[in-house]
């Protein structure tokens, strides 16, 4: 199967895109864009739900349609309008076919480099007048603050039941499972006292908390799982014991049955050292104290072999003329929240390399591979 990729029209929307500021909750512009876009492709459905209630973000997510006149089932592709920071002010520098930004802020690639290659796909079904099934386009927010838009998403006015995150580094791969997280948030409390003066009359949450984290499993548990401690924060000066720590973490595991036993270890070690603390026989020091809160960040996904966003994408890569590697992921992404509404999901690379730092780069290469693969998708 042969097309012709307007390379440079592929380029020079990345680039508008990615120089079109939209930090989590600051996606507005690039809504506004994409509406223009599309309208202008002959979209016949454009709908921004009410998600940003929820979200607090400046717009909701976006849904758009083109209905097909082939009889292949619907499908859907979905990307996040959001980037991390710093995201402000964006300046696209081009060497060949290799982008980056000037060095202050990154790219924008994740995930602006899936958003791009579906409107070229859209601009050459239109231009050439191609059958092509129905498809439809999912533009969410806050996906970098927590899956937040993919989350608060109307599904409802879907007609299509299963597609394809566009949210990967790598090219011609295809993740097929990511496992389900836990976020943690732990508050360890003592007594203050004066470090110099009078350090016996202190509890020192900061010790507990210590104590604590030396007997966790963290980082890689197992071929499934993992746990990691991220943030602490605490103390008020260096002559002051501190009474207060908070620790942010989390844990991640492909079986529920993991994810929760090595959340409710990870309380236990807390709960033991807290426990252990031994007060002086004429202390006045409070017993000391701990809160630990479990959020449920996002839920697993598995897809099966034989499911049909598999057999699809598998059987587009044969007439695209590639190999298609089918992996496991470690991370979370919209697609394991569109998994856990019935909405059948993989997760497919766009060729974004370090992303979430000022060193981002993209190869328009791979944006073209990916181009031809959707093509390949939406016409079979």
């Amino acid at each position: 199967m042969t097309i012709h990729i307007n390379n440079e029209r592929l380029a020079d929307h990345f680039v508008t895109l990615c120089e079109t500021s939209s930090p989590s909750r600051e996606e507005r512009p690039v809504a506004e864009y994409l509406r223009r876009v599309f309208a202008d492709l002959g979209a016949d459905f454009i709908h921004e739900d009410d998600s940003a209630e929820k979200t607090g973000a400046n717009c909701g997510n976006l849904i758009i349609r083109f209905t097909g006149s082939t009889a292949a089932p619907p499908v859907f592709f979905a990307c996040h309008m959001d980037t991390v920071k710093p995201g402000h002010g964006v300046h696209v520098q081009r060497d060949g076919d290799i982008f980056t930004s000037k060095g202050d802020t990154v790219l924008g690639g994740d995930d602006k480099s899936g958003i791009a290659p579906l409107i070229e796909m859209m601009s050459l079904l239109k231009e050439h007048d191609t059958p092509h099934r129905t498809i439809e386009l999912i533009f969410t927010t806050c996906e970098e603050i927590g899956l937040q838009g993919a989350k608060a998403l109307d599904c409802r006015p879907l007609q299509s039941r299963f597609g394809y995150a566009l949210d990967s580094s790598g090219i011609d791969k295809a993740i097929v499972a990511a496992p389900a997280a836990n976020k943690v948030r732990i508050e360890v409390r003592g007594t203050a006292a004066h470090a110099g003066l009078n350090p016996e009359a202190g509890v020192n949450a900061l010790v507990i908390a210590a104590q604590a984290i030396s007997r966790l499993q963290l980082g890689r548990i197992d071929d499934e799982s993992t746990a990691n401690i991220g943030v602490i924060e605490g103390g008020v000066a260096t002559n002051i014991i501190p009474e207060h720590i908070t620790l942010k973490g989390e844990v991640r595991s492909h079986s529920m049955i993991k994810l929760d036993a090595f959340t409710n270890e990870m309380k236990q070690r807390f709960e033991d050292a807290t426990a252990a603390w031994v007060l002086p026989a004429d202390s006045a020091a409070r017993r000391p104290s701990m809160e630990f809160v479990v959020e449920t960040d996002y839920p697993s996904m598995c897809l099966q072999e034989n499911d049909i966003a598999l057999e699809t994408v598998r059987r587009a890569a044969q007439r695209a003329g590639r190999p298609l590697t089918f992996v496991i992921g470690g991370g979370g992404s919209d697609a394991n929240i569109f998994n856990s509404h019935g909405l059948q999901t993989a997760i497919l690379a766009t060729g974004m390399t370090d992303v979430h730092t000022t060193d981002e780069k993209l190869d328009l290469k791979d944006m073209v591979r990916l181009t031809e693969l959707l093509h390949a998708i939406a016409t079979e």
